[in-house]
């Protein structure tokens, strides 16, 4: 077991609020160890460059400040919309799916410089503690982490103030009514609310808790229609225009904004065996998901499609439990990329209210047969007669089990 005085350098997850400002200078004084500050830029806004400011301020001499936004929604995001993923029936993994890649950078980072241990600020409360140090023990096992909740005394955002207070700590004190009271994250993919009011899950949000979509009521009176091009099972293009995964997430969220989609208010049950109450928005997602299922209906066979549906609730699991690095999620990953490779095509959605409506999908590898379906002459294509036989088959044991009853 490493001790304290073991600890020469830390790598923390950084990102120059109260918190983590906090955490580098209880680092120092706590471990006697020198810090190296990791940024991830997963397209949460514009503080990111306002840590680097902090992190010089605090005396780090190893800063790492990084844009990984396509790497996000390539390798993370886009491998976890092929798979449907959605957690107990409405939460798409905005935070859950983050965590994976920044614990994977924070331990290059810790090999590169030499670092004994790696902290972060995720609360003893919470699934991010969980998600970080799965990810840190899955790609190196005898790392030292470090999880200052769980370890100092200081209990409530007064006493974190009195400790910035005490030992210099700059901390941003904003006029009254201008800064969140809620405990939000956000990347590419989402943002989420906990906390504050929020606590009571019987208390409506307020509007003007929601940052980046207008609310159904407020949204245009006139539908807008949109084209997405798939490859693969991953959205290449949007209304004919060549797109990364990045951009391609980064319009769809305007455009599900500007159209009041993907608010959520849900209770979820965290990993750690409470119940929590959280807000989000996740207006590009929630279009991905409904588009995705399109393409997927014309493209997939009917088995595959219904195991993948069976195989999803446990996928998404691994996600929120933070598994992604594990055998069994990798396992799953490789099945359901297999079958995405002929999902190719065309879905056109129609965005209005709330709501991102399918109203059209075609696809070169389509199973869709129109001259099977057809209610006019289908010429041949199909004998119903088939269906007798097909039916008193199903149905023996059926009848069976009825004069077993008698």
């Amino acid at each position: 077991m490493m001790s304290h005085s073991d600890v020469k350098k830390a790598v923390l997850a950084y990102s120059g609020g109260l918190d983590t400002s906090i955490i580098l200078k209880w680092l120092e004084d706590t471990y006697d160890c020198e810090v190296v500050t990791f940024t991830a830029d997963l397209g949460q806004g514009d503080e990111v460059e306002d840590a680097r400011a902090k992190a010089v301020a605090g005396g780090v001499k190893s800063i790492y400040i990084e844009d990984m936004r396509e790497e996000f929604v390539r390798d993370y995001v886009f491998p976890m919309f092929r798979a449907n993923a959605i957690y107990e029936g409405e939460y798409l993994l905005g935070t859950s799916i983050a965590r994976p890649l920044i614990a994977k950078r924070m331990i290059e980072i810790a090999n590169a410089e030499g670092a004994d241990a790696v902290s972060h600020g995720a609360t003893g409360k919470g699934n991010d503690q969980v998600r970080f140090e799965f990810g840190f023990y899955a790609l190196k096992p005898d790392v030292k982490v470090i999880a200052p909740w769980r370890e100092w005394d200081l209990v409530s955002r007064e006493d974190m103030l009195n400790y910035a207070e005490k030992h210099g700590i700059p901390v941003e004190r904003k006029r009254e009514g201008s800064k969140s009271p809620y405990s939000m994250d956000a990347n590419l993919l989402h943002i989420s609310y906990e906390g504050y009011d929020l606590e009571d899950p019987w208390t409506e949000p307020s509007e003007s808790m929601w940052r980046w979509s207008v609310s159904p009521e407020a949204a245009p009176d006139i539908p807008e229609y949109i084209e997405l091009k798939y490859k693969s099972g991953d959205i290449v293009a949007i209304n004919g225009v060549a797109m990364t995964p990045a951009q391609v997430l980064t319009e769809l969220n305007r455009l599900g904004g500007k159209h009041g989609i993907g608010r959520i208010d849900i209770v979820e049950n965290r990993y750690v065996g409470m119940k929590s109450r959280g807000c989000y928005e996740t207006p590009g997602g929630t279009i991905m998901l409904k588009a995705h299922r399109a393409i997927e209906s014309i493209t997939l066979d009917r088995e595959a499609a219904h195991l993948k549906d069976e195989l999803m609730p446990r996928y998404a699991k691994m996600v929120y439990n933070g598994y992604w690095f594990a055998a069994e999620r990798e396992m799953l990953q490789q099945a359901i990329d297999y079958t995405q490779v002929f999902v190719n095509g065309d879905v056109h959605l129609k965005l209005y209210k709330g709501n991102a409506i399918v109203v059209g999908r075609r696809s070169e590898q389509s199973m869709f047969d129109e001259r099977l379906c057809t209610f006019e002459d289908d010429q041949g294509a199909y004998d119903q007669k088939d269906a007798g036989g097909f039916i008193k088959l199903n149905a023996l044991r059926l009848r069976m089990s009825a004069l077993a009853r008698k």
